[in-house]
Protein backbone atom coordinates (compact mmCIF):
# COMPACT_ATOMS: atom_id res chain seq x y z
CA UNK A 1 0.00 0.00 0.00
CA UNK A 2 0.79 3.27 -0.55
CA UNK A 3 0.98 5.75 2.24
CA UNK A 4 -0.89 9.45 0.86
CA UNK A 5 0.90 11.79 3.30
CA UNK A 6 -1.73 14.30 2.66
CA UNK A 7 -4.35 11.46 4.58
CA UNK A 8 -1.67 10.52 7.04
CA UNK A 9 -1.10 11.45 10.58
CA UNK A 10 1.78 10.10 12.64
CA UNK A 11 2.71 9.86 16.24
CA UNK A 12 5.87 10.61 18.26
CA UNK A 13 5.97 10.57 22.27
CA UNK A 14 8.12 10.21 25.13
CA UNK A 15 8.84 6.30 25.79
CA UNK A 16 8.16 7.74 29.52
CA UNK A 17 4.04 7.84 28.18
CA UNK A 18 2.55 5.86 30.72
CA UNK A 19 -1.08 6.54 29.77
CA UNK A 20 -2.02 9.36 31.13
CA UNK A 21 -3.66 10.74 28.35
CA UNK A 22 -5.47 7.61 26.68
CA UNK A 23 -9.42 9.05 26.16
CA UNK A 24 -7.85 12.27 24.60
CA UNK A 25 -5.40 9.95 22.16
CA UNK A 26 -8.75 8.35 21.19
CA UNK A 27 -10.59 11.66 20.61
CA UNK A 28 -7.83 13.26 18.61
CA UNK A 29 -7.39 10.14 16.43
CA UNK A 30 -11.44 10.90 16.14
CA UNK A 31 -10.64 14.23 15.22
CA UNK A 32 -8.18 13.68 12.76
CA UNK A 33 -10.50 11.23 11.00
CA UNK A 34 -13.26 12.88 11.02
CA UNK A 35 -11.02 15.73 9.13
CA UNK A 36 -10.01 13.18 6.63
CA UNK A 37 -7.08 11.34 7.73
CA UNK A 38 -7.57 7.69 7.40
CA UNK A 39 -3.86 5.96 7.94
CA UNK A 40 -1.85 6.69 11.10
CA UNK A 41 1.71 6.19 11.53
CA UNK A 42 3.54 4.60 14.50
CA UNK A 43 7.57 4.38 14.78
CA UNK A 44 6.84 1.56 17.41
CA UNK A 45 8.64 2.53 20.05
CA UNK A 46 7.81 1.98 24.04
CA UNK A 47 5.83 4.50 25.18
CA UNK A 48 3.71 6.61 23.02
CA UNK A 49 4.42 4.85 20.01
CA UNK A 50 3.55 2.11 20.88
CA UNK A 51 0.37 2.96 22.75
CA UNK A 52 -0.76 5.00 20.34
CA UNK A 53 -0.76 2.15 17.93
CA UNK A 54 -2.77 -0.03 20.30
CA UNK A 55 -5.08 3.23 20.47
CA UNK A 56 -5.74 2.79 16.08
CA UNK A 57 -6.55 -0.62 16.30
CA UNK A 58 -9.00 -0.49 19.49
CA UNK A 59 -10.89 2.24 17.72
CA UNK A 60 -11.06 0.23 14.19
CA UNK A 61 -14.01 -1.59 15.80
CA UNK A 62 -15.60 2.16 15.72
CA UNK A 63 -13.68 3.13 12.20
CA UNK A 64 -13.25 0.25 10.31
CA UNK A 65 -11.60 2.18 7.31
CA UNK A 66 -8.94 4.01 9.48
CA UNK A 67 -5.01 2.05 8.89
CA UNK A 68 -2.15 1.83 11.27
CA UNK A 69 1.19 1.58 9.62
CA UNK A 70 4.03 0.61 11.80
CA UNK A 71 7.48 2.05 10.34
CA UNK A 72 9.81 -0.35 12.65
CA UNK A 73 13.41 1.30 12.48
CA UNK A 74 15.32 -1.60 12.48
CA UNK A 75 14.96 -5.63 11.79
CA UNK A 76 15.16 -6.11 15.77
CA UNK A 77 14.00 -2.99 17.07
CA UNK A 78 12.10 -5.09 20.20
CA UNK A 79 15.36 -7.13 21.38
CA UNK A 80 15.10 -5.06 24.12
CA UNK A 81 12.13 -4.59 25.58
CA UNK A 82 10.82 -6.01 28.18
CA UNK A 83 8.81 -9.31 27.99
CA UNK A 84 5.38 -8.17 28.00
CA UNK A 85 6.35 -4.65 25.86
CA UNK A 86 8.10 -7.07 23.34
CA UNK A 87 4.50 -9.19 23.00
CA UNK A 88 2.58 -6.00 22.84
CA UNK A 89 4.76 -4.78 20.17
CA UNK A 90 4.29 -8.27 18.31
CA UNK A 91 0.34 -8.01 18.83
CA UNK A 92 0.69 -5.09 17.07
CA UNK A 93 2.73 -5.67 14.41
CA UNK A 94 0.69 -8.97 13.12
CA UNK A 95 -2.77 -6.30 13.95
CA UNK A 96 -1.67 -3.91 11.68
CA UNK A 97 -2.59 -2.90 8.09
CA UNK A 98 1.03 -2.80 7.38
CA UNK A 99 4.69 -2.90 8.99
CA UNK A 100 7.28 -1.27 6.65
CA UNK A 101 11.14 -1.90 8.19
CA UNK A 102 13.35 0.59 7.63
CA UNK A 103 16.65 -0.60 8.04
CA UNK A 104 17.93 -4.26 8.51
CA UNK A 105 20.26 -3.47 11.47
CA UNK A 106 20.78 -1.08 13.70
CA UNK A 107 22.81 2.09 12.93
CA UNK A 108 23.68 5.31 15.25
CA UNK A 109 21.37 7.17 12.92
CA UNK A 110 18.56 4.69 12.73
CA UNK A 111 16.14 6.28 15.06
CA UNK A 112 16.43 9.71 13.69
CA UNK A 113 16.12 8.40 9.92
CA UNK A 114 12.82 6.70 11.20
CA UNK A 115 11.71 9.92 13.00
CA UNK A 116 12.02 11.71 9.31
CA UNK A 117 10.03 9.47 7.80
CA UNK A 118 7.06 9.65 9.94
CA UNK A 119 7.50 13.59 9.08
CA UNK A 120 8.17 12.96 5.57
CA UNK A 121 5.09 10.61 5.38
CA UNK A 122 2.21 12.46 7.12
CA UNK A 123 0.41 16.18 7.13
CA UNK A 124 -0.37 16.00 10.71
CA UNK A 125 1.17 14.79 13.85
CA UNK A 126 -0.28 13.70 17.17
CA UNK A 127 2.51 14.13 19.51
CA UNK A 128 3.14 13.88 23.42
CA UNK A 129 5.84 16.02 24.02
CA UNK A 130 7.04 17.62 27.04
CA UNK A 131 9.80 19.95 25.36
CA UNK A 132 12.52 18.05 26.50
CA UNK A 133 15.52 17.57 23.99
CA UNK A 134 15.27 14.02 22.62
CA UNK A 135 13.93 12.55 19.74
CA UNK A 136 10.19 13.48 20.39
CA UNK A 137 10.88 17.67 20.46
CA UNK A 138 12.86 16.81 17.08
CA UNK A 139 10.30 15.38 15.15
CA UNK A 140 7.58 17.57 16.52
CA UNK A 141 9.52 20.80 15.59
CA UNK A 142 10.58 19.05 12.13
CA UNK A 143 6.46 18.67 11.55
CA UNK A 144 6.08 22.38 12.66
CA UNK A 145 8.46 23.85 10.53
CA UNK A 146 6.75 21.83 7.10
CA UNK A 147 3.13 23.14 8.25
CA UNK A 148 1.89 19.81 9.42
CA UNK A 149 -1.02 20.43 11.55
CA UNK A 150 -0.07 18.98 15.54
CA UNK A 151 -1.56 18.74 18.37
CA UNK A 152 0.39 18.02 21.81
CA UNK A 153 -1.72 16.13 24.30
CA UNK A 154 1.26 16.47 27.16
CA UNK A 155 -0.61 17.58 30.07
CA UNK A 156 1.08 20.56 31.25
CA UNK A 157 -1.03 23.68 30.69
CA UNK A 158 2.28 25.22 31.10
CA UNK A 159 4.20 24.20 28.26
CA UNK A 160 2.57 26.60 26.00
CA UNK A 161 4.56 29.78 27.66
CA UNK A 162 7.65 27.62 28.33
CA UNK A 163 7.73 25.90 24.62
CA UNK A 164 5.79 28.39 22.32
CA UNK A 165 6.96 26.47 19.16
CA UNK A 166 4.36 23.67 20.68
CA UNK A 167 1.14 25.64 21.11
CA UNK A 168 -1.36 26.14 18.23
CA UNK A 169 -2.12 29.61 19.35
Amino acid sequence: MKIEPRKTVAFTGHRTYGGECGERLADAIRRFRAQGYDTFLSGMAVGFDLAAAETVLALKAEMPDIRLVCAVPFDGHDEGFSTEDRERFARTVREADETIILARHYSPDVYHRRNDFLVDNSSAVIAYCDGSRSGTLYTLKRALKRGSATENLYPDPQQKFVFPFLSDD
